[in-house]
Formats: structure tokens, C-alpha cells, sequence
């Protein structure tokens, strides 16, 4: 028995955590525990996540390790057998938490820890027989962080783009539906640019060319090809399409510039 359970307390059975050597459980050294005895060690550990708040991670590690024993038990790695969910429901039963928020909090940090250890545990051949991705739910919320961050500052730099480029005025007015190539000579910077507004505009596109090409690059092929249904896979092609358009414009007229030159 591991070290950190001290004791039994005097009501319902439920082990006492002694929260000053509170450790990381490894699953082989509660593998072979009792069932009774590992409902007991969950409701611990459970118990002292409601009331310790400076130790929930460890706390809510140490669940989700007591729960992976018991799918290892059951061999019922997804968590979904009436035998496995019914002794998982035990071990929060015995911890007694009532406050309803509080406890859905908790399950929600456990789910969260079993979703990353039993991608420790478990080989990517496992995971792919089970049909679980092989990132964990870390990986995805550090994936998702990165995206937003991304999404972020492109969203920033747009409106710099937006804000520090120069708007033309022409000083000639225009008679037809064209403008002439003398109105087009005449075009002036409008005024309230200021000196430099050029140099910031300049390094404004440069950004934005930067973030967007960083943004397309994060699309994973992976995502599209076991996570997509056809539908949108037809409108991701569509928004590719208009990227590829847009590009193919710009780099037209790139391409007519060094020719001009």
C-alpha cells in the first residue's frame, strides 16, 4: 500500500491522505490492489481534492490513475462496461462530496488526466485499436492554444493592416468609369499619414503575409482525413480555393512589377 495513505477513517471505510507525502501513483503499484481497497484510495484522494485546493493537480492525477486501474481490472481501457462505470460512480459516492459543482469540476479534471495517462500506458497500435488519437488531451489543448493565439494575432494584424495604410486621393475627379492615367499620377497620399506611415504600412503586409501563411500551414491532414465528414472537407476545398485565388492574384501583379521594372 502505497505510503501516502496513512490511515482508515472512522466513517464508511474511506482512507485519509496524508497530504505532506502526497505522491504521483504509478499504476503497477496499485494494480494489484483489492477492489475495496482501491475504491477506497479513489474516494481519498477524491475527498482530498475537494478540500486541499493548493494540491488538485496531484489529487485529480491520483484519481484518474485509481480509475485506469480499475479499466485495466476490467479490461475496459474506454471506460465504457456497466461493471467499470458503476465502480467508478462507487468511488465518488464514498468520497461524499455534495457540493454539485464542485464534484462535476473534479470529473471533469480526472477525465481530463485519464485522457493523458492512458496515452502514456498504452502503444499506439492500442490506441488505434481502441480508435483513440494518438494526442492526448494535453496535446490538443497546447494545439488549441496555439491556434487561438495564432488566429489572435492575425485577427491584430489585419486591422494594423487596415489602419496604417495609405489612402489615396486623387486630385483629379474622375469623368468616366475609369480613372484616367493622369487622375491615377495625380493620386496623393491622404493627408494625416504622417512621416513614416509608409515604413509602418510596409512592415504591417509583411506581418500579415507571415501570420496568414503560418495559419494554412497548421491545417492538419490527419484531422481531415479521420475527423471530417465529406461536407466539410467540400467547404475547407472551397476556403482553400479562395486562398489559392487570392495568392495567385497577388503574385500576378508581383510578377508584372519585376517585369515592368
Amino acid at each position: 500500500m502505497a505510503r501516502e495513505v496513512a490511515r482508515r477513517s472512522t466513517t464508511g471505510g474511506v482512507l485519509r491522505v496524508d497530504v505532506k507525502n502526497l505522491q504521483t501513483l504509478e499504476l503497477d503499484t496499485i494494480a494489484d490492489e483489492s477492489e475495496p481497497m482501491l475504491l477506497a484510495r479513489g474516494a481519498a484522494y477524491a475527498r482530498e481534492y475537494a478540500a486541499l485546493e493548493d494540491k488538485p493537480t496531484i489529487l485529480a492525477m491520483n484519481i484518474a490513475m485509481v480509475l485506469l486501474a480499475l479499466r485495466k481490472r476490467y479490461d475496459d481501457w474506454l471506460g465504457r462496461s456497466y461493471p467499470y462505470r458503476q465502480k467508478a460512480a462507487e468511488v465518488y459516492e464514498l468520497a461524499g462530496i455534495k457540493d454539485k459543482d464542485q464534484l462535476t469540476r473534479l470529473k471533469g479534471a480526472v477525465r481530463y488526466h485519464v485522457g493523458n495517462l492512458l496515452r502514456d500506458e498504452l502503444g499506439p497500435d492500442d490506441l488505434k485499436a481502441l480508435e483513440l488519437a494518438d494526442t492526448s488531451p494535453l496535446e490538443r489543448q497546447q494545439e488549441r492554444r496555439a491556434t487561438d493565439s495564432a488566429i489572435l494575432k492575425a485577427a491584430n494584424v489585419s486591422a494594423e493592416v487596415a489602419a496604417s495604410t495609405p489612402k489615396k486621393v486623387s486630385s483629379t475627379p474622375a469623368t468616366s468609369k475609369g480613372k484616367s492615367k493622369a487622375a491615377k499620377e495625380e493620386a496623393v497620399p491622404e493627408q494625416g499619414g504622417g512621416p513614416g506611415a509608409g515604413v509602418k504600412a510596409t512592415a504591417d503586409h509583411i506581418r500579415l503575409a507571415t501570420v496568414a501563411a503560418g495559419l494554412v500551414g497548421q491545417l492538419d491532414t490527419d484531422v481531415i482525413d479521420d475527423h471530417m465528414t465529406d461536407g466539410q472537407r467540400a467547404k475547407l476545398d472551397e476556403q482553400l480555393a479562395a486562398i489559392e485565388s487570392a495568392a495567385r492574384k497577388l503574385r500576378r501583379y508581383m510578377n508584372k512589377r519585376r517585369s515592368d521594372a
